[in-house]
């Protein structure tokens, strides 16, 4: 016997979770939208799942687990609790409750503008023009190719191939050429850029030619270079511009948007989609109100007619035909997919209360003030600890969720910081610090910025004890350039 190849035998521990577990999991990770969403094709593809009228509902037993489904093709061992399947009444718990409000409540109108991607309002532009059809194609995928800011980050040459490859649609490299111009005509200007350079150039070239848009473009085709660096006083001496014309070019280029898809909607989250918040969160005298936003949420029970056949067979148990049990196996299978699903969606809303109601009692003077100074520090660990839920619970709830108070609609993420001490030895927020720091730099003279090591002597000043690697850390989380690129010239 080969000793080298012998079999050991060994015993480990493995923490797996249940099909039933794992799709909790996914559900709480679910936005508002998504999950009326995820609820309208569980409806679709579970029969044994419909939408609840909410009239005389009442919850039933969730215990399925007596059924061995070696027995389905049994003959007098055919033996579950029916009681768990033929209950009066099918409503789970969460229709009932976690809304949190009474049908004698108020009903809650969440304000959510209906909003178009750019993309799509591109397109309406696009298709009141007069085209070819291989044009409108070209057009198409051109609009479709922009990404979130507007640009164009593709080659021409590879727009071609993908075209070729994906919609098995043939065209020159001139035709292509030809539609992004068209494109770049369209509202917002500078839309489809395929650089920085460009985008600004199209901005300018549709305003009127007054000498400080000569100017502007002139500095933008000839000192691009120079431009991006904030190098004036070269640009100046290159171009022979004395200081006003400088100044006068530079007030223009300053008026456009580097971003033109954004220029579609002013909300501070992505304009592709409308913010439609998860939770809800009222000042009604001086007691802040945690309830969920399920207006749009369809409520969910267990098929009356699938109850009512479970009712049927457990009264004949003992005149079934094997055909009759096999149909009845796949009718228990799917009233227990449905109630998991249902259970799946009790235990995320009761998971999303107790979170928003712990975010809430941490942050209480920010949600009575809205004033932003007046958010603590708060890691994930503080809220897991206080609402008795694994730190990857509350991650789960953390992403993509949204809140909506008397302030504002804002991100969960928004209420969560570090902490660090100040001078005095209060805990301090690095939200508060990030403020102070775009304060010092809003009120610099932007003929002379400050750089990193001058912003670290003055917010020490303030009692902000932080390195310059920090500040730097800070100053780029802001979108704040370095100092050379915030300078401007003398007005």
């Amino acid at each position: 016997m080969d000793l080298n190849n012998k079999l050991i035998q060994q015993q480990s521990q493995q923490m797996k979770l249940s099909p039933a577990q794992m799709q909790a999991m996914k559900i709480l990770e679910l936005p508002v939208q998504q999950l009326e969403d995820r609820i309208n094709t569980e409806l679709s593809e579970n029969e044994a799942l419909e939408e609840s009228d909410g009239i005389d509902d009442e919850d039933f037993n969730t215990d399925t687990e007596d059924y061995d489904d070696n027995d389905k093709d049994g003959d007098d061992d055919f033996v579950t609790d029916w009681t768990d399947y033929i209950d009066d009444d099918e409503s789970p718990e969460y229709t009932r409750h976690a809304n949190n409000y009474s049908d004698d409540d108020e009903e809650h109108q969440i304000p959510v503008t209906a909003q178009q991607s750019f993309q799509e309002q591109l397109l309406d532009q696009w298709h009141t023009q007069h085209f070819t059809e291989l044009e409108e194609q070209l057009g198409d995928y051109i609009i479709g190719s922009l990404d979130n800011s507007g640009y164009l980050t593709r080659s021409i040459e590879q727009l071609v191939d993908d075209l070729v490859f994906s919609q098995g649609v043939e065209c020159s490299d001139e035709q292509m050429t030809a539609v992004v111009h068209r494109i770049q005509s369209l509202d917002p200007p500078g839309i489809a850029a395929r650089s920085l350079k460009e985008c600004l150039l199209l901005q300018l070239q549709r305003k009127a030619a007054t000498q400080p848009i000569k100017d502007a473009i002139t500095i933008l085709e000839q000192e691009f270079e120079e431009f991006s660096h904030r190098h004036f006083d070269v640009i100046a001496k290159h171009l022979l511009f004395s200081e006003q014309q400088m100044h006068d070019a530079m007030a223009e280029i300053e008026k456009l948007n580097p971003k033109p898809g954004n220029a579609f909607s002013d909300n501070i989250y992505d304009s592709s989609q409308a913010i439609t918040p998860d939770l809800i969160v009222e000042n009604q005298d001086g007691e802040l109100v945690v309830s969920l936003n399920n207006t749009n949420v369809p409520q969910l029970r267990i098929s009356r007619s699938y109850s009512d056949t479970m009712q049927d067979f457990a009264a004949n148990t003992a005149n079934q035909t094997s055909q009759r049990k096999s149909e009845v196996a796949y009718i228990k299978q799917k009233i227990d997919s449905a109630r998991n699903f249902i259970n799946a969606i009790t235990q995320r809303n009761e998971t999303l209360l107790n979170t928003m109601r712990v975010i809430v009692r941490l942050q209480r003077d920010f949600f009575l003030e809205g004033d932003e100074s007046a958010l603590k520090p708060m890691i994930l660990q503080d809220v897991a600890d206080r609402a008795h839920y694994d730190v990857s619970t509350i991650s789960r709830v953390n992403n993509s969720k949204y809140v909506q108070t008397e302030f504002g609609i804002f991100p969960l993420k928004f209420f969560f910081s570090e902490g660090m001490q100040n001078s005095e030895g209060d805990e301090i927020s690095t939200r508060e610090i990030k403020k102070a720091l775009k304060a010092i730099i809003d009120d610099e003279d932007k003929t002379k910025p400050l750089p990193d090591e001058k912003l670290v002597a003055l917010m020490q000043q303030r009692g902000y004890l932080i390195a310059r690697r920090t500040i730097a850390k800070y100053r780029e989380q802001l979108n704040i350039p370095v100092a050379r690129l915030r300078r401007q010239l003398k007005k």
